[in-house]
């Protein structure tokens, strides 16, 4: 089997996936048969490209899968943990905007009581 090409695997149904993926795996299969009972050199060679043909399609089948649950979870107040933003750990911590911009009452009042002085700089 030649080498897969992604775009052309995406324009194709889960099922056709399915298929050409146990395809894939029942050909990885009799190229390992034949190297362990000495095959060809180009046989030996066919498994790698085999192997990531195999994870192109389980790529597609992944991302399609996806595709539909951010669909399905847009507008959602709550995500499953594998659709969130990644980042990293201290900026998913961090606080919000609106957390940041928040003021107490007892800060408020003293911004309104004394206000910061302007002062004229003479240039």
């Amino acid at each position: 089997m030649a080498r897969l090409k992604v775009h052309e695997l995406r324009s194709k149904s889960k099922g056709e996936l399915m298929t050409q993926l146990k395809d894939l795996k029942t050909e990885l299969a009799a190229l390992r048969v034949a190297k362990v009972t000495g095959g060809a050199p180009n046989k030996l060679s066919k498994i790698k490209v085999v192997r990531l043909s195999i994870a192109r399609v389980l790529t597609v089948i992944r991302q399609g899968q996806l595709s539909k649950l951010r669909e399905k979870f847009a507008g959602k107040t709550y995500q499953p943990l594998d659709l969130r933003a990644k980042k990293t750990r201290a900026i998913r911590r961090r606080l919000s905007a609106k957390e940041l911009s928040s003021v107490t009452e007892k800060q408020r009042k003293k911004n309104l009581y004394f206000p910061q002085r302007r002062f004229a700089v003479k240039a």
